[in-house]
């Protein structure tokens, strides 16, 4: 039997290889978008068409990863799903000032009372692992 400690590991190790996915998957729909989308409804709203069907993504890659990730409790799939938080967290804010981009611009994107959607976005990924397991009946819920 495996040790807490190395499953656990694991998980996490795998869950930040599936994020790796998630993070180039939602890169090129951003190019997509900015190159296609945005001149045609402009900058806000292809934001926030772009946060549906990034969530999207999320989901179908969380749907077809859920069982490799091996989580099968509740608080490691919520553990995972804290992990893509984090680091898209990260990785979204440190890619749009790499970029150039104000920090006003960044922080209104999350901002509900603006129409920015990031915030509905980024718990659709923090949930994510565990609408997966769900879905595909894994783990917690099925014992």
């Amino acid at each position: 039997m495996i040790p807490q400690g190395t499953a656990a590991r694991t998980v996490l190790a795998r869950g930040g290889a599936v994020w790796m996915v998630i993070a180039v998957a939602e890169t090129v729909h951003g190019v997509l978008r900015n190159r296609f989308l945005v001149p045609v409804v402009g900058q806000h709203r292809a934001g926030q068409i772009g946060v549906i069907v990034g969530s999207l993504i999320i989901l179908v890659v969380a749907w077809l990863s859920i069982r490799w990730i091996g989580a099968g409790r509740k608080a490691q799939l919520l553990g995972v799903g804290g992990l893509w938080l984090v680091l898209m967290l990260a990785f979204e804010v440190g890619l749009g000032r790499a970029l150039g981009i104000s920090w006003d611009r960044i922080v209104s994107a999350y901002d509900l009372t603006q129409g920015g959607l990031m915030l509905i976005g980024m718990g659709v990924l923090f949930l994510a692992p565990l609408l997966a397991a769900r879905l595909r009946q894994v783990g917690w819920h099925s014992r």
